[in-house]
């Protein structure tokens, strides 16, 4: 089965050239294949059984990265100026200055997990590290700006989507199938690809509003949230079929990298959602 998802179609045993025999499944190489070796020497042709991934291998990486995440925000939280009444545009540099890094790193490293063929468990928790910089930097900005509980409820809301989401797809056994995957990543990269041109725009002074908190901004938010949930939709499909067809264990990064993107897209649009409906 071939993939769409840039970041499982770097991958071999995703797309089904691992070997799906029920003699790779296990572990051994094709019995044509063995050698003999040299007299009274070992024989090192005979490849031994490796770990496969398992549900809880993928939890297990996702609660590490999700963890990176949540400590690196925790962090920038703390560890940044009060924002008060009396705080100026000029104290919130330093503020504007980690989400800002910390969302360009994290973009850079999104790209090279993506596209990278062997998955890096060090890069997956560098990205973790760089987006949770970025989330906590803003998530900050927005609770001064906003209050009213409002990170605490986009927290609440996002494993809330993952939740109903996971639900869903076991309950109603929903199969993905080739043109929903690639309705979705076209989707997503549209998206990515509107969030350059704002950037780009704005460096000129003629932002359009895409991801701001007005009409249009509503608009991409909720158009966001909802692609955020397909996303997860592809990756629970992936991690199905990844276990199904007992790849590496090592791939329980790829997916744990995968579900994570996913959470902060969704997080970071419904932040957006409930600033739009907090203003007077």
């Amino acid at each position: 089965m071939q993939s769409n998802n840039p970041v499982f179609r770097r991958s071999a045993e995703f797309n089904g050239s691992g070997g799906n025999s029920y003699g790779t499944q296990q572990g051994y190489a094709d019995p044509s294949t063995w050698g003999t070796g040299t007299p009274g020497m070992p024989s090192t042709d005979v490849q031994g059984p490796t770990a496969r991934m398992t549900v809880d291998s993928v939890v297990q990486k996702t609660a590490f990265s999700l963890g990176a995440v949540i400590v690196a925000a925790a962090a920038t939280w703390f560890l940044t100026a009060d924002i008060t009444t009396e705080t100026t545009a000029d104290d919130l540099g330093g503020l504007y200055a980690a989400a800002s890094l910390g969302a360009l790193v994290a973009f850079a490293l999104s790209m090279v997990n993506s596209f990278k063929r062997v998955v890096s468990p060090a890069l997956v928790m560098a990205f973790a590290v760089a987006e949770g910089i970025a989330l906590g930097a803003i998530s900050k900005i927005f609770d001064a700006q906003f209050g009213g509980g409002i990170v605490t409820q986009a927290v609440i809301g996002t494993f809330a989507a993952f939740a109903g989401t996971l639900a869903a797809y076991k309950f109603f056994e929903i199969k993905v199938g080739q043109k929903f995957r690639m309705f979705v990543m076209a989707a997503v990269f549209g998206m990515i690809g509107l969030s350059l041109m704002e950037l780009v725009l704005g460096m000129f002074g003629s932002q359009i509003g895409l991801f701001g908190l007005g009409g249009l901004g509503l608009l991409t938010a909720v158009a966001g949230l909802v692609l955020g949930v397909f996303m997860l939709i592809l990756d629970f499909d992936f991690v199905e079929y990844g276990v199904a067809n007992g790849i590496d264990e090592r791939e329980s990064w790829r997916a744990a990298f995968a579900m994570t993107v996913s959470l902060v897209w969704i997080y970071t649009n419904l932040l957006r959602l409930l600033a739009i409906f907090s203003q007077d």
